[in-house]
């Protein structure tokens, strides 16, 4: 790997995250008004186990697993949902899922397969350009500013 990927992979990483974190919240309030019934303990895991279930990474760990494990069927439902239901998301969580998909490539891991869940259920937009790092970038700080994950930083106020 060439030196400008090595410092770039952690940047992109971060920007991914930064999309994950928005979308937490966007999701987080969507199925709070889908179960209202539901505490908020519950719709907490749902979110995080729908979420790693699209980006393809799961938490191991207990009470997640078991969450993960006894509501399937609904982390499933939810996760098929999200192209109909979030439908604004569709383009930063493509622009994520792709650019997770490069960093892992340059990382030596095949995530092809999270590339290919996502196009299955709807929320993949495979007509949409491949993102180049620094559209990713500006796209990630948009959303971050949006959903107040992150601030605008003025130039000159430190």
């Amino acid at each position: 790997m060439a030196t400008d990927e090595y410092k770039l992979v952690p940047i992109l990483r971060e920007g991914i995250e930064v999309v994950r974190m928005a979308f937490f919240k966007k999701l987080q309030a969507h199925l709070f008004e889908k179960y209202p019934d539901k505490e908020r303990q519950f719709i907490n895991r749902l979110t995080g186990a729908v979420i790693n279930n699209l980006f393809g990474t799961y938490n191991q760990e207990e009470p997640f697993l078991s969450f993960s494990r006894d509501n399937a069927a609904l982390i499933g439902q939810e996760v098929e949902d999200i192209a109909v239901e979030l439908e604004e998301m569709r383009i930063p969580l493509t622009d994520a899922l792709r650019t997770q998909f490069l960093c892992d490539s340059l990382d030596g891991i095949d995530s092809s397969h999270v590339l290919s869940h996502a196009r299955d259920i709807g929320v993949l937009i495979e007509e949409r350009d491949v993102p180049m790092p620094d559209h990713f970038m500006n796209l990630v700080r948009r959303l971050g500013e949006a959903s107040h994950i992150i601030r605008q930083v003025e130039i000159g106020s430190a």
